[in-house]
This record gives C-alpha cells, sequence and structure tokens, in this order.
C-alpha cells in the first residue's frame, strides 16, 4: 500500500507545526481524498472514512463558535476519538487550549495554514493523488520526444540507453534510464519518473555512467513525463514478418492502462533515434486525427475503383 508521511506532507504544503511535540514522521496518510468534518461536528459518523485528512475550514470553524463551549468540546473530542491522520486548520483557524490538549492526548497532528480551504484543497488532493497512486518498477529508458513520452524497452544490451543520449545530442530531454518508477494518475494517465539515486545518469557499456544533466545542462533532462508511446526492440528474426503497414494498433498494458506499442527489429545500421523521432511524430499525428496508413489504403482503394470502372467503360 502506497503512503505518506504527515511529516512529508506537512513539508510538501509548507504548514505550520501546531503540535510539534507530535512524532509526525511516523503518523502515515494512505487516502489521497480529504474531509471536511461537517456533518460530523454535528455527530453525525455514519460513513465516516477516519483514514483520510481532515480539514477545518471558515464554515466549519463558524459553526464550532456558534456552539455553546461544552458541547462545541463534546463534538471535537468525538472527532479526536477516530484516529485521523491529522488535522488541518485554514485560514489561521485556531483552535481553543482544550481542542489542543485532546489533540496530544490523542497522539493527532494539528496543522495549520493561511491558505483558503479551497486552494489549499486543491493543491493536497492533486499532491495526494500523485503520491498514493498505483505504481510498479519496469526496465527501460524514458524520454520526451517533441513533447511525446516514449518508453523504451528491450533485453539488457540492445542499445536503449545509446538511443537515449543520441536523443539527448538531438535536442530531446531524458527523464531514466534503466529504471522506470510508473504510476498511475488516472485510467488513461501514466506518468514515468527516475529513482532519486539514478535520476539524470546513463549507463553506457564500456564508458560507464554519464550525467546528462552536467554534460548537456538541465534542457537535456526532465523530472517526470506522461508515457503516450511504448517501443519494443527485438533482435531481427529473417523468418518473421514485421508490420509494415500499421493499419492496426498495437497495444501493451501497464498497471491495466493500455498504451500503444510499436515492436522494432534492430539489425546493424538501423538508426534508432530517428526511428524514435518518427515514432513520435506519427503517434502526434494520430491523435490530431491523421493516420498515414489509413490514408494510403484509401487511396488504394480509390485507385482500384478507378481501375475498375475503367475497365468497364472500356469494355462497353
Amino acid at each position: 500500500m502506497q503512503k505518506v508521511s504527515v511529516a512529508q506532507f506537512a513539508e510538501h504544503m509548507r504548514l505550520n507545526y501546531l503540535t510539534p511535540d507530535i512524532d509526525m514522521s511516523e503518523r502515515y496518510i494512505t487516502k489521497s481524498e480529504v474531509n471536511r468534518p461537517a456533518l460530523e461536528l454535528t455527530g453525525f459518523y455514519e460513513g465516516f472514512v477516519s483514514e483520510r485528512i481532515q480539514v477545518i475550514g471558515k464554515v466549519e470553524a463558524s459553526y464550532m463558535e456558534l456552539l455553546p463551549k461544552e458541547i462545541s468540546m463534546l463534538r471535537f473530542q468525538q472527532l479526536m476519538e477516530h484516529d485521523i491522520p491529522c488535522l488541518v486548520l485554514c485560514r489561521d483557524y485556531q483552535l481553543r487550549p482544550q481542542g489542543f490538549q485532546l489533540a496530544m492526548e490523542r497522539g493527532i497532528p494539528v496543522l495549520g495554514t493561511k491558505r483558503s480551504t479551497s486552494d489549499f484543497l486543491s493543491e493536497a488532493i492533486h499532491y495526494l493523488s500523485g503520491e498514493l497512486a498505483p505504481s510498479i518498477s519496469i526496465h527501460g529508458v524514458l524520454v520526451d520526444v517533441y513533447g511525446e513520452g516514449i518508453l523504451i524497452m528491450g533485453e539488457s544490451g540492445i542499445g536503449k540507453s545509446e538511443a537515449a543520449l543520441e536523443l539527448v545530442k538531438r535536442g530531446h530531454r531524458l527523464v531514466t534510464d534503466d529504471v522506470v518508477e510508473i504510476r498511475r494518475l488516472s485510467n488513461n494517465s501514466l506518468v514515468g519518473r527516475a529513482p532519486a539515486i539514478t535520476q539524470y545518469f546513463i549507463e553506457l557499456r564500456g564508458i560507464g555512467i554519464i550525467d546528462v544533466k552536467t554534460l548537456f545542462g538541465v534542457e537535456a533532462v526532465k523530472e517526470k513525463q506522461t508515457i503516450d508511446l511504448v517501443i519494443k526492440l527485438e533482435n531481427w528474426e529473417k523468418e518473421r514478418e514485421y508490420d509494415r503497414l500499421g493499419l492496426e494498433e498495437e497495444y501493451t498494458e501497464i498497471l491495466g492502462t493500455q498504451v500503444v506499442c510499436h515492436s522494432i527489429p534492430i539489425r546493424p545500421g538501423r538508426n534508432l533515434a530517428i526511428i524514435c523521432e518518427a515514432a513520435a511524430v506519427n503517434h502526434r499525428q494520430k491523435k490530431m486525427g491523421y493516420n498515414a496508413a489509413q490514408e494510403l489504403y484509401r487511396r488504394v482503394e480509390k485507385n482500384l475503383k478507378e481501375s475498375r470502372e475503367s475497365e468497364t467503360w472500356q469494355k462497353n
């Protein structure tokens, strides 16, 4: 199960620690959804998901202030009895001292921010959705070619890293070499990035490790990239039939998401960088509604039809 520590979340969201004595590094967030406890503050907890972050905004704070002190503290105590990851107070709202005491007794971190509730919720959900998304690590190379994320796969030593280096020299950007960490942000969106330890490095057999960011500059690398196309490199087999038209798309499945996949046979003399560039541009054309293979098929069909009509006219 993916999880994010409350300390990591607080640091990313630039939150103030209102209960600094509580160790937030050992408390974890496992849900990307964020909850504003409106009904809960009235005492209704049917269907309450305690794994979510709880956020007190202007509406909740105003409601609590309207309640008599005893009832307000009773409602807050009921909320603290659930093992929530943390409580976030927006717009610099402050709890009563008894509220902080209840949070300390339960070991629940209380965090604060000056930001509006809607602004905070938007960024928090976006961040947690990325960090808690289903993920997988695979062997391959990810590059940004003309804005298209190309995942190059193939057996070890087939030339993936060499192709990536040539693409970088041609002005494209490296995301990761050797290991690709992929997260599924939605049913149709996969994002890949490098492990922190190997970020921006390429391994070339016979040479060693190359730091792409240092050699080619920051414009030659990218932190993360959506995966739009998969290219599988394979050793050339003379007896095998390869697709030469591309009328039907082939797909590969990654984390339950179907991604367009091209199998490219490798033999001496083939320029992999140019092939990757052509594949990226062709894929973009298809997304914009133009398919060269279908256009060729249409022309052939039109030519055959005209030929048949011509033969029929000559016979008559």
